[in-house]
Formats: structure tokens, sequence, C-alpha cells
């Protein structure tokens, strides 16, 4: 009896051995599981490390590429300005000696060939072209040649109406004539770059000298009109500053 009592315990005991599992060891599939969680989430990480280094490196090159483009526009707008204010300096220092030899004339100081006395040449020549034959006129304009001038110009638009030099080679005859003091023609001439020429450059100088005809006419009211037209109509320009400095004039002359 005592042997079987003792044979019983030993068994119980080898049980309860079996039956204890140590709770203070992690499961290995755990374990497993967040190492594998832990890499993952490394990777995800490099990942959007790389897309952001991507885009930085793109953002960098449409920043260069922005500043290119704004120095481009830059020297493009300063190139304009300087070119606009070249011309507007040309023209300022024509109009000056043209209005100069105007007075000089008025005094007596000069005199003009008589018609007879100059033979003009022909400028259309056989295969030359429209800039040729206008550049040519120009030239005898800044020479003081005013009668052969205006002879190039009436030949210009008589051979090339409808080129775009037209509407300046007409204003440029309006010219030829008012330096020689032949008003009423020249005021002719400026009416119709106004008439037949409306977009061309030249349409602001030809109200302009039409209202300085209009005052050696003394057509004064009619040339008060169109001065107030340029200096209406055209802003900050040197135009609209000739028509101003006339228009004073006329108030001081009480005209």
């Amino acid at each position: 009896m005592k042997k079987q009592l003792a044979l019983a315990a030993t068994a119980l005991a080898l049980s309860g051995c079996l039956a204890t599992t140590p709770t203070n060891q992690p499961d290995p599939t755990t374990v497993r599981l967040q190492q594998l969680e832990e890499r993952l989430a490394a990777v995800e990480r490099i990942v959007r490390n790389q897309s952001l280094v991507e885009l930085a490196r793109q953002v960098s090159v449409l920043e260069r590429s922005v500043a290119e483009l704004q120095g481009a526009t830059e020297e493009l707008d300063y190139n304009a300005t300087e070119t606009a204010e070249r011309q507007r300096d040309l023209y300022a220092d024509l109009d000056e000696r043209i209005q100069a030899l105007t007075e000089q004339l008025k005094n007596g100081g000069a005199s003009l060939p008589a018609p007879n006395d100059v033979q003009a040449p022909l400028l259309v020549a056989p295969g030359a072209t429209p800039e040729q034959v206008y550049q040519q006129a120009f030239s005898l304009l800044q020479e003081r040649q005013f009668e052969q001038a205006a002879n190039g110009f009436m030949q210009f638009l008589a051979a090339f109406p409808d080129n775009d030099l037209a509407g300046n080679a007409q204003y440029w005859l309006g010219e030829s004539y008012y330096v020689t003091q032949q008003y009423t023609r020249a005021l002719a001439a400026f009416e119709m770059v106004t008439e037949k020429y409306r977009t061309s450059s030249k349409l602001p100088d030809s109200l302009l000298k039409m209202g300085f005809c209009n005052y050696e006419l003394e057509n004064y009211g009619e040339a008060r009109r169109l001065l107030e037209r340029v200096r209406d109509s055209f802003g900050d320009t040197t135009m609209a500053r000739l028509a101003i400095q006339r228009l004073e004039r006329m108030d001081s002359e009480g005209v």
C-alpha cells in the first residue's frame, strides 16, 4: 500500500512539471513579427527620404530655371527701354535741328536753293530695295538737302505706297516742306499720314506738326485743337511735351 502511494505521488509531481510553461520568455513568433515590422519601417523611411531628396533636387532645378528666365526678361526689358530712349533722343535731336534751321531761315540767316538749281536724283534705280530708296532720301534730309530729300520721299511713295516705311516717308516728306517754310504743302503731307497711314508710328508726330503748320498759317483755333489733342492723347512723350511748349507760347502771345 505504501509503495502504491509513493508511485502516485511521483506521477503527480511529474505531471505538474510537464504542465508548467515559463512565463518570462518572449514568444518567438511575436519577436519575429516585431523584427519584420521594424525592418519594414526602416525601408519605408529610406524610400521617403529618397523621394524628398528627389523632390528637393527638382525644386532646385526649377528655381534655377526661374532665375534664368527672370534674368533674361529683365535684360529684354532693359534693351527695349534703352532702344526706345535712343529713338526718342534721335527724334528730339533731329527735330531741334529742323526747328533751329527754320528759325535761321526766318531771320534771313540762310537761303534755299531755287528749284531749278537742284537736279533731283533718280532714287528708284533698277533693283533698288524699298529700304535702300528710303535710306537714301532720309540721308539727304539729314544732310539738309531738303528739296532733294522731298523728291526722294515722293519717289519712294510713288514706287512703294504700301510698304511698311510708307507712313514714315510721308511724314518726312512733310518735314522737308515744313523746314523750308512751305507750310501749306507740309500740312497736306502730314494730313495724309493721319488719313492713309493711321497705324503708322508717325501719327503723333504728324498731328503735332499739323498743329505747328496751322500756327504758322495763323489758324490758331485749329492749331490749339490739334496741340491739345496731342497733349491729352500721348502722355509723357516728346510730342506731348513739344505740344505743351507751343501751347504755352500761344498763351503768352495771346493767340
